[in-house]
């Protein structure tokens, strides 16, 4: 078996003309994929300088192999199976500004750079007002980023054409906007000049984005049989599923320079991020939400089963499309590939997601994910989503605990308050009480639910009929009505 490095593999020299922030197992399967395929597809002739964000990672694994490593992607495809292997070669180096902070900051000199793209985890864009300027380096990563802008600002003496275009990949609803403040946080803060903040306005292009790909990272099981067909010692395989989408909050005039849509990948330049983060969040995260305790309670494990469920497959269906998706205003044939997509996702024959995996903080998921869609639901329809009234039900039934029916255990876990309060009820065991209360819970709704019309009645029926029937027949006799 070879070791993996550029006298064994092909590695092209490219122009550096992305610096990422951050090394982890996402971008190397999402971001630098992408660019690997524009290289090959779009002629894009780039590579990427990997920043180590903080002070300790993973850049001197990466060196190691001449930042060389494999992405295997697993899944389906329009039906499908995928169990690809590509080798990618974009990163022409790493730095580790901690280390070497004038290596870091000379990238801002190199006229080719013209986009910076991150993924510091939801905690990396803060404010820390402790960051100086002459830090080296300040510890936020907006803050090193501003270091960053200041020093090409400065060294290119302002030139317009010099800015750069920035795709922060922080699981942030607009995270651009976030980005941008906080950078205009740290101008104020070190008292920059005005010319400066301007030149950031103008000539630099910070975007909001949204991604989309589970990345189960390094194949730790399979590692052995995946360097054996790959005869490459890749000790930096990262595994991801065979989806992806990248949302992209800019104008035509960024995807001509930056032409991932050109490589046949599903990368979109729209005007408004919010309606795409709208559907992911309401086809995909709101169907997982509820469709665990009701699969669970009806004894399946795994989500790839509950979809392949004749029973529970039509439940998570009915959700889906039947009520979510009409609480969308994106076209109908575009919600509906979406949500067909998520289903294939959710059948991964190479992944087995527990569905207890997803129920934690059950209750906030459900706030977030659900309960707008329920009331938009009824306030176009006139009527309840009986099928989200019904996971709501299912999640209250979930934190009773107990033993499901074939002895296996049911462990809820929330915040110690709201398992506290539902112990309580559950104890008391009157199950209006118990709805009214929970319902009315303002520190998880932020508002009194039973206001919503209906609801409560309905709620505390499905309960009753899943203490007495079990949620198979009870899902059975919500589908036939």
């Amino acid at each position: 078996m070879r070791p993996l490095n550029s006298k064994t593999a092909v590695k092209t020299a490219r122009p550096e003309r992305v610096i990422q922030f951050g090394e982890g197992n996402f971008l190397r399967a999402f971001v630098d994929w992408i660019i690997s395929n524009m290289n090959e597809k779009a002629g894009f002739n780039g590579s990427v300088v990997v920043v180590q964000p903080i002070e300790k990672g993973m850049i001197e694994a990466l060196d190691k192999q001449d930042d060389l490593y494999h992405v295997n992607l697993q899944g389906l495809d329009k039906g499908e199976v995928v169990n690809s292997f590509r080798l990618v070669d974009v990163i022409s180096r790493t730095l580790n500004p901690y280390h070497d902070f004038d290596a870091f900051m000379v990238l801002a000199e190199q006229p080719e750079i013209k986009f910076v793209i991150s993924n510091t985890t939801e905690a990396g864009i803060t404010f820390d007002a402790s960051c100086q300027l002459g830090d080296a380096p300040a510890s936020a990563y907006p803050a090193k980023l501003t270091q960053l802008l200041y020093r090409r600002y400065k060294h290119f003496k302002g030139d317009t054409a010099k800015g750069l275009i920035i795709f922060p990949c922080e699981l942030i609803f607009l995270n651009g906007h976030k980005l941008k403040e906080t950078i205009y946080q740290y101008i104020d803060l070190w008292h920059l000049e005005e010319g400066f903040k301007t030149w950031v306005e103008t000539s630099c292009g910070i975007y909001a984005t949204l991604v989309d790909r589970i990345v189960p990272g390094f194949p730790r099981k399979e590692i052995d049989a995946i360097k054996a067909k790959l005869d490459y010692d890749d000790n930096l395989v990262v595994q991801g599923e065979a989806f992806h989408l990248w949302v992209i909050e800019a104008p035509a005039s960024v995807a001509e320079v930056f032409p991932a849509d050109k490589a046949g990948l599903n990368v979109l330049f729209v005007p408004s991020e919010a309606p795409y983060h709208a559907r992911k969040v309401t086809l995909l995260n709101g169907p997982h939400t509820v469709l665990s305790p009701v699969a669970f309670l009806s004894g399946i494990n795994i989500v790839r089963d509950a979809c392949c469920h004749p029973v529970i497959g039509q439940y998570i269906r009915r959700v889906m499309f039947d009520e979510l998706m009409q609480t969308l205003d994106l076209p109908e044939a575009e919600l509906r590939q979406f949500a067909e997509d998520v289903l294939e996702r959710f059948n991964n024959p190479f992944v087995d997601h527990q569905v207890t995996s997803i129920m934690l903080n059950s209750f906030p998921k459900y706030a977030t994910r659900d309960l707008p869609g329920l009331k938009e639901y009824l306030k176009r329809k006139g009527t309840l989503p009986e099928g989200l009234v019904l996971g709501l039900a299912a999640i209250m039934v979930y934190y009773k605990g107990g033993k499901r029916a074939d002895g296996t255990d049911i462990v809820p876990n929330d915040a110690p308050q709201i398992m506290a309060m539902l112990s309580k009820l559950w104890q008391e065991g009157d199950v209006e009480k118990l709805v009214k209360t929970v319902l009315g819970c303002t520190s998880i709704w932020q508002e009194d639910l039973n206001a919503v019309p209906g609801l409560t009645a309905r709620v505390v029926y499905y309960i009753n009929r899943i203490e007495r029937a079990g949620m198979l027949e009870t899902v059975k006799e919500l589908l036939q009505a």
